[in-house]
């Protein structure tokens, strides 16, 4: 029977060979995401793993797991610099002896005035002029730090050898008895920002990018299905069993799948170098961590090529349960209204934890959304041939045209049919709705036209105040010398320097955090953007933190301060407690600026312009929008694609129906119309209620999750749902042609 089976799918004619080649285009697709979707998550634990070593310094005294222990401890401080808008990765070290650890990537531990640098920052200290870069790092460069310890080609890290007795003093110094390694438990801050977030991301990018793909295969697989079936019941007529029925129907299917796997292989290995360039973790992979395992390689070769033979199997339960029934065309059950329970499941449980919050462990709430969303897309599946059949009824019989009555009569009569020609159009929609909706309210719920002004880009903001770091009380920096502020009125481009101080009542304040401080309403002057004093203030207080991103500085530009009871002699001897440095915009004046801040307080913060905090704080919202715009990009023309195919089967499906209704006189444009209206009815009205669930999801979610207002999408977003339903109206139009070719006299004869 494979014998046979080969023959019938490689000698069957073009009818044959069309649907072996366009069901092998939908499994190359298929394969082709699904391993760079792999890829992507093995890249990313790649990341983690070589950034896992500037996690030591979380472990203090301790030996971290994975790792063996040193007998001489290395005191160690992680900070971040920044360059433009580039973060740099910083690691100031000291041995306390010949047994100290050695990190990753380096050949031995630099000495006191040494440092290593990775090969991008070593380029751009060369490049830069040193009052602007390289006066931040005082010392010679002994070295290059290898790709073992860089989470990516275009990482920025540098190590910085100091004393011990030096580093020992230090505020956040910790003692390091061992190296973080790629196999420790997992946790700590350093590598890809929010990897957790973004392996879900992926996850679920994958699983939205494969219900199209999914829905274009069982499309192709089913092209001319009419034609496969009453070949099959043919065989079982004359005596053929249902296994043998089924090993020629797997046999066709697994060629086809066979070819496809080994087409989305190659696929993906001609897109890979694209995708070491995207910008999905905040910088590029190496080439190599975009490379699936040997289990993901087995479970795609082997396990696509099964489920295609395991879906023939499925598609030809009919013919092997009543194989009179499909050569006699009998028309199927009429469907039932118990197919929207799995759509008001979705919503009922999306709709519970908004109204009593998220579970409270990121896999509770993992396990509740995916869920929830599983449902929604699952049920319109479900429900779209039900909610079909009832339009369609509606449709024949309300009908002022006999166009309009036989396409109502089609549709009610086989409405899954119907449904799957849209299907992936409509999971498309869906995703695209949910994709744009969260988007939309997050990016204005985080103040998304704050960043990008230029008050954002001017100011320089600088932390001057140490929070509690292991194992010591939180406490002020050593106070900023004057000689300092006057270097940084010196920069050229430099507008104005405002510092504020700590208030002295704030120290007893059990809490570290309280950013109230003190500012001289003189300095404030110069800088309308933070405020300013209320009428006859020598002194102000300021209770707002300005470095948050949301409501911070851009939101206080009209606030007023009240008169705080502290003489502007007594304020100049206070702590610092934060700097802002108003510049014209200009990168040499930021990043002179920095250099100066860096210098005067090292080990404390990052300077950082309240742009780049801007651009920080959104860094996760912006991994969804890059993973969204992919989703949107690639579902769509993969939906449509589906759709061409849909039709194009279905005519060829009914063409002797067709023709044998031109026979009887039925104009050809009046088929046309039946054709059209079977198809952009539908596809109009499952549209609309597709992302309107997609737009509900979003709204249920966004409520329980980060218990916020849903925001409707702007006009972009419905520009984007019109312009899919216009192409797939002109995919719909486009086969109309082929009408005319496929319902000739002689396809009307009986065989």
């Amino acid at each position: 029977m494979i014998r046979l089976g080969l023959r019938l799918t490689l000698g069957g004619g073009r009818e044959a060979a069309a649907r072996l080649v366009v069901t092998a285009i939908a499994v190359a697709l298929g394969v082709g995401m699904l391993l760079a979707a792999l890829a992507c998550l093995n890249a990313l634990n790649a990341q983690n793993g070589r950034a896992k070593w500037l996690d030591s310094g979380e472990q203090g005294t301790s030996s971290p797991s994975g790792s063996k222990s040193a007998s001489d401890p290395l005191w160690w401080i992680l900070t971040a610099d920044q360059f433009g808008n580039q973060t740099i990765d910083r690691v100031d070290l000291a041995a306390t002896g010949p047994d100290s650890p050695v990190p990753p990537g380096i050949a031995h531990l630099p000495g006191p005035g040494q440092y290593y640098a990775s090969p991008v920052l070593s380029k751009l200290i060369r490049d830069t002029p040193a009052n602007q870069l390289g006066d931040r790092f005082p010392g010679k460069q002994i070295g290059t730090i290898g790709d073992s310890a860089l989470t990516g080609p275009d990482a920025l890290v540098i190590v910085i050898g100091h004393s011990a007795s030096q580093l020992s003093h230090a505020h956040y110094a910790t003692e390091v008895t061992s190296i973080e390694t790629p196999a420790a438990a997992a946790g700590g801050t350093a590598g890809v920002e929010n990897s957790a977030t973004l392996k879900y991301i992926f996850i679920a990018a994958a699983c939205a990018l494969l219900f199209p793909v999914l829905t274009f295969i069982g499309t192709a697989t089913r092209l001319a299905a009419a034609r496969r079936e009453q070949r099959f019941a043919a065989m079982r007529l004359v005596g053929a069993t249902p296994r043998q029925v089924s090993v020629i129907a797997a046999v066709e299917a697994s060629l086809a799948a066979v070819g496809g796997v080994a087409v989305g292989f190659g696929l993906f290995f001609l897109l890979r170098p694209a995708l070491t360039t995207a910008d999905f973790t905040g910088e590029p992979f190496f080439p190599g961590d975009l490379s699936p395992g040997l289990a993901d390689i087995l479970l795609v070769a082997i396990g696509i090529p099964a489920a295609a033979a395991v879906a023939a199997r499925v598609a030809l339960r009919r013919v092997q349960i009543a194989p009179l029934g499909v050569s006699r065309r009998v028309t199927p059950r009429a469907l039932r209204a118990w197919r929207v329970i799995p759509l008001l499941a979705g919503i009922a449980e999306l709709s519970y934890f908004a109204v009593v919050g998220h579970p409270g462990t990121t896999g509770g709430q993992a396990v509740a959304f995916f869920l929830g969303f599983l449902l929604l897309m699952t049920g319109l599946i479900i429900a779209g041939p039900w909610l079909m059949m009832a339009g369609a009824r509606a449709m024949a019989r309300r009908a002022g045209s006999p166009a309009m009555l036989i396409a109502g009569r089609r549709l009610s009569d086989n409405p899954r049919a119907a449904f799957r020609a849209i299907s992936g159009l409509i999971l498309a929609l869906f995703v695209t709705g949910t994709a744009v909706g969260v988007i939309t309210t997050l990016v204005d719920d985080h103040g998304g036209g704050l960043g990008g002004s230029t008050l954002a880009r001017e100011t320089l903001l600088d932390q001057a105040s140490y929070y509690a770091a292991p194992g010591k009380a939180a406490t002020t920096a050593d106070p900023i010398p004057e000689p300092v502020l006057a270097k940084l009125r010196s920069i050229r481009g430099v507008q104005a320097v405002t510092v504020i101080r700590a208030d002295p009542r704030a120290a007893q304040n059990a809490n570290p955090y309280d950013t109230a401080g003190l500012v001289s309403c003189a300095q404030l002057a110069q800088d309308p953007a933070l405020g300013r004093c209320a009428p006859g203030a020598s002194v102000a207080l300021v209770t707002a933190d300005f470095t948050d991103s949301v409501k911070g500085l851009p939101s206080q530009r009209t606030a007023v301060w009240p008169a705080a009871a502290i003489s502007p002699g007594r304020l100049a001897g206070l702590p610092v407690q934060l700097i802002a440095v108003r510049t014209n915009g200009s990168s040499a004046a930021i990043e002179q600026a920095r250099t100066v801040l860096d210098l005067a307080s090292p080990y404390l913060g990052l300077p950082a312009t309240v742009d780049q905090l801007t651009a920080a704080a959104g860094a996760q919202i912006a991994a969804w929008q890059r993973e969204a715009e992919i989703v949107i990009i690639a579902s769509l023309p993969i939906a449509g694609c589906s759709l061409a195919v849909s039709v194009a089967a279905g005519l060829t499906d009914r063409k002797r129906p067709f023709s044998l209704l031109r026979l009887s006189g039925v104009p050809l444009g009046m088929l046309r119309r039946v054709v059209a209206l079977e198809s952009a009815v539908p596809l109009v009205v499952i549209a609309v209620i597709s992302a309107g669930t997609g737009l509900l999801g979003a709204a249920l979610f966004l409520r329980s999750q980060f218990d916020v207002s849903f925001q409707p999408p702007g006009m972009q977003y419905y520009l984007i749902v019109l312009a899919g339903l216009v192409a797939s109206l002109g995919i719909i139009a486009s086969t109309l042609p082929l009408l005319q070719r496929i319902t000739g006299p002689e396809v009307a004869r009986n065989e």
